[in-house]
């Protein structure tokens, strides 16, 4: 946020020796992405997928985050949000009983969506 190159060298550099191949991350980062390609391609390092997903916004349109010091989910609840933001992403609904049948079948429907292999 504050302009400062040390911030896209540190995460590419941490991406690279944590061997990260794929990134998920809110659209709001996108304009990182090619600062981050070329300093990837320029340290020789290799080049995640990148994916970014839509934001969480407010009724205004703000952002929901720490920053903007938006409320916590409700733990209490923890398959209901799941499935809250299964639907933001723009899936379609599924029957579920826990936490872990939702991931797992989560994480199927992705991989087929975007055509990840296993």
């Amino acid at each position: 946020a504050d302009g400062l190159w040390a911030y896209q060298l540190a995460v590419v550099v941490d991406d690279g020796f944590q061997g990260v191949t794929h990134v998920v991350r809110g659209a709001d980062l996108i304009d990182n992405t090619p600062r981050q390609i070329l300093l990837q391609r320029a340290l020789g390092l290799p080049t995640p997928a990148y994916m970014h997903i839509p934001l969480v916004l407010d009724k205004d349109g703000n952002k929901l985050s720490k920053q903007t010091l938006a409320p916590a989910i409700d733990r209490s609840r923890p398959e209901e949000e799941a499935a809250r933001a299964w639907a933001h992403l723009g899936f379609k609904p599924f029957a579920f009983d826990t936490l872990d049948e939702f991931y797992s079948e989560a994480v199927r429907r992705w991989r087929t969506r975007f055509q990840i292999s296993a």
